[in-house]
């Protein structure tokens, strides 16, 4: 992110502010819908998040660290919307674009991807944070315990537990599916 537009924001400039927002809001939206697994609530999460990100911007103290704070603003508005949400998650799914898949291909892509979706929304809100941080945004531990805001141990072991807990809803369904198959 240019230093530039951040301390013109930081100064009151909402169109500088609105440019840093948009050179960052696909990656914000991406680490929200993976946390939330809704992409409505996803869109909220990171709209609350940046009013809030306007309304706090002159608290960010190093202009170098817009992208960790952003983040950090992103995930406490998940936790804000999961915590408030009363409603049922929405089953949601994403569609897989396969290279002129056969039918076998597909299915198993497919069976794949729900077994990942299942095991995923199993976890806690805390562990699929971690998860998406480290995982799938590409943060290193130590920046992952910067944006949740706790020690960079209490990180290590919500990414160990989100690892075993993924393990052993994938091996569950492993255990599940021949019995199932026998039947048939």
């Amino acid at each position: 992110m240019e230093r530039g537009l951040v301390e013109r924001a930081r100064a009151g400039d909402a169109e500088a502010f609105s440019a840093a927002a948009n050179a960052s809001i696909n990656r914000l939206y991406a680490i929200a819908t993976l946390i939330l697994r809704d992409p409505d609530r996803a869109q909220d999460a990171v709209q609350d998040a940046l009013v809030s990100a306007w309304r706090g911007i002159r608290a960010l103290r190093d202009p170098d660290a817009w992208d960790a704070w952003l983040q950090r603003n992103v995930v406490r508005a998940c936790y804000r919307h999961a915590r408030s949400e009363t409603r049922r998650n929405l089953v949601w799914t994403s569609v897989t674009v396969l290279d002129e898949p056969t039918l076998e291909d597909a299915g198993t892509a497919i069976a794949v991807r729900d077994e990942l979706e299942h095991g995923f929304r199993q976890l806690s809100l805390d562990q699929r944070s971690v998860i998406v941080l480290h995982f799938f945004v590409g943060l290193p531990l130590t920046e992952v315990a910067d944006v949740l805001g706790v020690p960079e141990g209490t990180a290590k072991s919500r990414l160990h537990r989100a690892t075993q807990s993924m393990r052993a809803a994938l091996a569950a369904n492993e255990r599940v599916i021949p019995a199932t198959e026998r039947r048939a």
